[in-house]
């Protein structure tokens, strides 16, 4: 279904079941498809609602509004129009930051936070110096003023958003689901680099702004171990922001909601009890 969340704005979204509703988030380069399992047994018991991200997938495309705090008031509206002012929000990569900045903003709705395999933003670029940055190079490429990034991706999108879901998968995805992200992916070029893009501006000015601030609700955290690779702790990290956490290192790649999803779907049942 097309649910407005903001004046000629719709965001693609998926509902299913019945019960304490849990809004699941996508991340990069990827659609709400990449909750089809977790999100099958959550509804279960629980109303799952698993939108396309402003930008990407089915959603509108809007020029402006990816600084993470509008994509978070998006979430709000897609949960409200729904008959929900209160939540459960589990974010991955991209919607993890989307989450991350909605349990900031919006902690009289969001009632438990998980985010998969981030930092916040602030730490994001922090623990990235030296030759080790290589690894985020899309970061620094899509940090760039509006021209050079989208022409250079729109050049061999499915080479590009390609490299990213075989690198960082220890798995390979089936060929209709990488098909389907790299098709919704090359027709949202211009948007997913402006989501970027606001991560290495305007996100940083807002987090800036936010610093001593922390989250109020439970929050579970699934990441790989980066810290490891880049000489970081990712729980202290973590708990400047989240009193109440839970920290787990997995041994997945990075899209686990796919390549473990009976280890995710524990995590947020235990988040959730």
């Amino acid at each position: 279904m097309k649910i407005p969340v903001a004046e000629g704005v719709e965001l693609n979204v998926a509902v299913q079941g019945s019960g304490s509703p849990i809004v699941l988030l996508h991340g990069f380069p990827q659609t709400h498809l990449m909750w089809r399992h977790v999100a099958a047994d959550l509804a279960a018991d629980h109303t799952v609602i698993c939108p396309d991200l402003r930008g990407y997938g089915d959603s509108d495309k809007p020029k402006t509004g990816y600084d993470k705090r509008t994509m978070a008031q998006d979430i709000v509206e897609v949960a409200r129009h729904l008959g929900f002012e209160k939540f459960a929000l589990a974010g991955h990569d991209r919607g993890a930051h989307v989450a991350f900045r909605a349990g900031l903003d919006h902690p009289d709705n969001v009632t438990h936070l998980a985010m998969l395999d981030i930092l916040p933003t602030l730490d994001m670029w922090d623990v990235l110096h030296g030759a080790n940055a290589a690894v985020g190079f899309h970061l620094y490429l899509m940090a760039q003023p509006p021209g050079l990034p989208e022409q250079m991706i729109n050049a061999a999108p499915d080479a590009f958003f390609g490299y990213f879901l075989d690198a960082w998968s220890k798995s390979p995805f089936p060929e209709d689901i990488r098909e389907a992200y790299l098709k919704a992916s090359r027709d949202a070029v211009e948007s997913i680099v402006a989501d970027y893009r606001a991560t290495a501006t305007v996100d940083i000015e807002h987090d800036t702004q936010d610093l001593g601030k922390t989250l109020k609700m439970p929050v579970t955290v699934m990441q790989q171990d980066w810290g490891a690779a880049l000489s970081y702790d990712a729980k202290a990290r973590w708990q400047k922001w989240a009193p109440e956490l839970t920290h787990m290192t997995v041994n997945s790649g990075h899209f686990m909601a796919e390549e473990s999803p009976a280890e995710v779907i524990k995590a947020l049942r235990d988040l959730l009890a």
